[in-house]
């Protein structure tokens, strides 16, 4: 990641400043709980990848820094909003927002920094972008439940997870790809082009949190191993798992994922399943396959730091540890 910040930190510092300056509010806890959100240690990987589209496709204005703290704002609003509905009490090795404020307080800042996202958008004009963002924030939405209904689903196969995954999580990496196309004129094959780049990248970094959450530590993944698990996600790992295990293993898996409170035995034995089915090398094979394909994509641009800087973008996500 070192060549990426380096080719965007003025860039990056502009989104910081940026965010300080749309977070302006009458309501001194607003700007409270996004700051500490905001703050807590995100990686900006959205804002950089609309940062670096918008270079590769040869912008040259100033609406890429609006639209990458928008990208950012839209991803903080689901954070705040997924701790509540998942009642979580750490998010990025420190206290949730909902844990330090309340539930209430962190939906409604969700909800103000959703409304500031779409103000920010109409601001900068342009109805692509906006038909783009309002379009995968929908979207997200529709993950959101799509994940809600397949809590402790344990006949979810890979193919139904994809699609609550790009709903939920990879819907706005590729907007967020796309919108740098749009800013700087691409013809359709190439917003498609880096549209597509987006989603792939997208889903191979959801897939490297599944498998993370199974062997991460605590201090560096920011959460307990198998959180997942405890919320009632079924998510690769597992899914792999069911379908080689033996119908013993299965009928054990199921009775424990159906419990309100999950024993650390119960949680043992469920990771120590993934491991002896290697759940965990399987998920990282596929993130690592999707990221081949997206740096694919990019064939249809000429060779320059941008475009290197997205290839090296795509090779973090497979080789990060938390």
């Amino acid at each position: 990641m070192d060549f990426v910040l380096a080719l965007l930190k003025d860039e990056i510092r502009r989104v910081e400043e940026q965010f300080r300056e749309d977070l302006t509010s009458r309501v001194p806890l607003i700007r409270k709980v996004g700051e500490y959100v905001l703050a807590s240690g995100g990686k900006r990987v959205r804002p950089m990848m609309l940062l670096l589209s918008a270079r590769l496709a040869g912008y040259q204005g100033d609406a890429h820094i609006g639209l990458a703290s928008v990208v950012e704002f839209i991803h903080t609003a689901t954070l705040l909003h997924d701790d509540v509905v998942d009642s979580a009490v750490l998010r990025r090795g420190q206290d949730s927002a909902n844990a330090v404020w309340g539930n209430e307080a962190s939906v409604l800042v969700g909800d103000f920094l959703f409304a500031k996202s779409f103000s920010i958008m109409v601001r900068e004009g342009n109805l692509d972008v906006l038909r783009t963002l309002s379009d995968a924030t929908t979207q997200m939405a529709e993950g959101e439940v799509l994940q809600l209904i397949s809590t402790s689903d344990i006949e979810l196969d890979e193919e139904r997870y994809i699609e609550v995954v790009q709903n939920k999580t990879a819907v706005l990496l590729s907007a967020a790809s796309r919108c740098g196309a749009i800013l700087g004129g691409c013809s359709a094959v190439e917003e498609e082009a880096l549209a597509a780049y987006g989603m792939e990248l997208g889903i191979a970094f959801q897939f490297m949190d599944d498998a993370l959450d199974y062997i991460a530590d605590q201090s560096e993944f920011g959460k307990e191993c198998g959180h997942d698990l405890l919320e009632g996600k079924v998510t690769l790992p597992l899914i792999h798992t069911l379908i080689h295990c033996t119908a013993e293993e299965r009928a054990k898996v199921a009775a424990i994922v159906e419990q309100e409170v999950l024993p650390d035995a119960d949680l043992q034995y469920v990771v120590q399943l993934i491991h002896s089915y290697d759940g965990i090398g399987y998920t990282r094979q596929r993130a690592k396959a999707l990221v081949a394909s997206a740096k694919g994509y990019l064939a249809a641009f000429a060779e320059c730091p941008a475009k290197q800087a997205l290839v090296r973008l795509a090779d973090y996500v497979v080789s990060r540890k938390h």
